[in-house]
């Protein structure tokens, strides 16, 4: 595992994640490791076919992408500083499935990600990205749960 060189921290851009993105940034700045910040924009469900409904897929997706680059962009300006080199992401598709697929093709060797602590009826119907992510990825991964989750 060590050095770490390349840390991963995907975001929702929820409070908890971007307190996560802050601890993966302590991590990289103490072992002088590059930290990439993941937003991972879920599929679009299909809607019926309806003659009088138009809807713009591209167009949205396209909304979408602008929105997260932004977003992501000053999680990663306000978490980060200049103290630690980094770069942003932004991709499409199944959450987990995308975290890991990323992190493997960077060849990553931590990722940082948030777990906000569902359980319960909430955890059996969400599921959990962080625990998909635990269980399938190569690299070690390290949950954050941040006080008030």
């Amino acid at each position: 595992m060590l050095p770490i060189r390349l840390v991963l921290a995907p975001t929702d851009f929820s409070d908890v994640s971007v307190e996560t993105v802050a601890r993966a940034r302590e991590l990289a700045e103490h072992f002088s490791a590059e930290l990439i910040v993941l937003h991972v924009i879920p599929p679009i469900p299909t809607l019926p076919s309806d003659p009088h409904y138009n809807f713009e897929v591209p167009a949205y997706q396209e909304a979408l992408r602008e929105n997260a680059r932004r977003q992501i962009e000053e999680a990663t300006r306000d978490q980060t500083g200049s103290s630690v080199k980094s770069r942003t992401l932004v991709s499409y598709g199944d959450p987990a499935k995308e975290i890991v697929r990323i992190a493997e093709e960077e060849s990553v060797d931590l990722v940082v990600i948030a777990t906000h602590g569902l359980t319960g009826w909430q955890h059996l119907v969400f599921g959990s990205v962080a625990e998909k992510v635990v269980r399938t990825a190569k690299c070690p991964v390290l949950t954050v749960r941040c006080p008030g989750s």
